[in-house]
């Protein structure tokens, strides 16, 4: 083995200063000769008592530690903010649950780079929380590797009938059921949302080990895999595996590939760029584009079918969904495991047709997102195709404008909008929201309220559980002038995903003519970190990371 990244702390003690660290390892209860020859193992751990996802992290974490115990390492934990979309949702929070992710990534990388471990294990669950220490271990370029959370149980299919207006009776006893039907138990939301997007991603980008990221976050199974993962970390030190070597653009395309397969969340065209960025490459978002028309949505994971994420770990896990669709893959892209994807793929089983089935009967037969441009979005817009209704895939109707998703939720609980209406939320993109926030509460709330036949755009974000005729990460966003700024009600707007465009129906010199007397509107931004965000924040398009 090379000389470890943590020889340093031992190695100068000729120095004074080597009394000072032997008195802390002392104060943590470890004598200094136990340590010097054995690889220090960081665990960072995003456990948190708030919420769902990741409330039990810390029995996994309790686990990988044994793991590394056992391979002859010695494991230190620490921690990192959890967010949730969910909890957020209405409230300020929302606005800071995306710059946590880039947040998230500074805390990883800079206390790993003091520290000097040898080796780090990444235990997460959700959304921001996965790509946030990806990206760090792109900086890092160490030894490192996954365990996810895992989904929580789906005990009830329940799909409410909401052919017209909920009232609030039937509201409140659909909140019952839901309750009992999507959060059971501890772990991420059983859908493909972007939680347990992220979660199948670590797999397809080689950081998990196989067919560990979709095991259930109540299952035996978890621990096992949280226990191999600790042993293995200390053969990754051994064998010199840093993730320069796995996160290659190899493997970038490669979860590129597996998120289009399974129909992923909107939000991995923010994630996968930023990750690319985070490791020297460069994943422009129209590659998205280059892979939709010929790899298929294999799998009709919820909300783009009636399976989900506990479906897709019997069925097989993700190296069963690769094995379908490994012609487009890099099956030589090196893995955590060891192994290559090629290896992987060629020992993966389908056990469950229905949920995976054959690539010549997918459940749609294009990938599930789609970047569409034109010039309502010169440098794009995202849509989840595989959750959009066919008759609704083009649409054509008139703008209602609202200037921020606030305001869009009045009229929505005032059913002001009617079917045939584009709604255009603006001034939530990552500078304008500030902090892109998601617009599910205007999402659910349409749903809720029995009108149909409507569309919405933004230059927000959506949650991976929104479905329909959504389109959202509007570019360049509304805050910076760009063309979504200059819309006006009863403009005629044009949603087409099968041609890739979004267009209003306007000349390019009337938008100009009108973005010329434009100003943006003012945003009362908080202090602090805020504030410094929104200063150095790209756009949606280049992965809304910061500059």
């Amino acid at each position: 083995m090379k000389k470890p990244r943590s020889r340093p702390i031992f190695d100068d003690s000729d120095f004074p200063i080597s009394l000072v660290r032997k008195n802390f390892f002392n104060g943590t209860g470890y004598y200094i000769d136990e340590l010097m020859d054995k690889p220090l193992i960081g665990i960072v751990n995003s456990q948190t008592d708030i919420n769902p996802g990741h409330i039990h992290l810390d029995t996994i974490a309790q686990r990988v530690k044994e793991g590394v115990h056992t391979a002859g390492g010695m494991p230190f934990e620490f921690s990192v903010p959890a967010p949730c979309d969910g909890m957020t949702e209405g409230h300020e929070g929302m606005r800071f649950v995306l710059a946590q992710r880039d947040l998230i990534a500074d805390i990883v990388e800079t206390h790993v780079r003091s520290m000097r471990y040898d080796g780090l294990v990444c235990v997460a669950s959700c959304d921001k929380i996965i790509p946030g220490m990806i990206m760090a271990l792109g900086r890092l370029r160490m030894p490192a590797i996954f365990i996810t959370g895992g989904p929580n149980a789906w005990q009830i299919r329940y799909r409410p009938s909401m052919k017209g207006p909920v009232d609030h009776k039937y509201y409140d006893d659909l909140v019952d059921k839901l309750a009992t039907a999507t959060c059971a138990t501890c772990g991420a939301c059983e859908l493909m949302g972007t939680a347990n997007t992220m979660q199948s991603l670590t797999e397809a980008l080689g950081l998990s080990l196989p067919r560990s990221a979709n095991v259930p976050a109540y299952h035996a199974e978890k621990l096992m895999f949280a226990r191999q993962a600790g042993k293995r970390i200390v053969e990754m030190v051994e064998e010199d595996l840093t993730t320069d070597k796995i996160l290659t653009m190899k493997a970038i395309e490669n979860a590129l590939i597996v998120d289009l397969a399974i129909g992923g969340s909107t939000n991995s065209t923010l994630h996968l760029p930023a990750i690319a960025r985070a490791c020297g490459l460069e994943l422009p978002l129209e590659r998205f584009n280059d892979f939709n028309r010929k790899v298929p949505t294999i799998c009709g994971i919820s909300p783009s079918g009636p399976y989900g994420i506990t479906d897709l770990y019997v069925a097989g896990g993700i190296p069963a969904v690769m094995k379908r669709i490994a012609e487009d893959l890099h099956l030589d892209a090196l893995t955590a495991s060891g192994q290559t994807v090629g290896d992987i793929v060629a020992a993966a089983q389908v056990l469950d047709e229905k949920v995976i089935p054959e690539r010549t009967a997918p459940f749609f037969p294009e990938g599930g997102t789609v970047v569409l441009t034109g010039n309502l979005a010169p440098e794009g817009a995202v849509v989840k195709q595989s959750a959009v209704a066919k008759e609704y895939l083009t649409f054509t109707g008139r703008a209602r404008i609202f200037e921020s998703e606030h305001s869009c939720l009045a009229a929505v609980r005032e059913k002001t909008i009617v079917s045939g209406e584009v709604v255009v939320i603006r001034n939530e993109g990552p500078r304008g929201g500030p902090g892109m926030p998601e617009t599910l509460a205007v999402t659910m709330g349409l749903e809720l309220s029995g009108v149909r036949g409507v569309a919405l755009i933004t230059d927000g974000r959506f949650s991976g559980a929104t479905a329909g005729p959504c389109v959202g990460h509007v570019s360049p966003e509304a805050n910076v002038g760009g063309p979504i700024a200059a819309v006006k009600d009863g403009d005629e707007i044009t949603i087409d995903i099968p041609g890739r465009r979004l267009e209003v129906k306007l000349t390019t010199e009337e938008i100009n003519k009108r973005l010329a007397s434009w100003k943006a509107p003012e945003r009362d931004i908080p202090d602090g970190f805020m504030r410094r965000y929104v200063k150095l924040v790209s756009s949606a398009a280049r992965g809304a990371v910061l500059e």
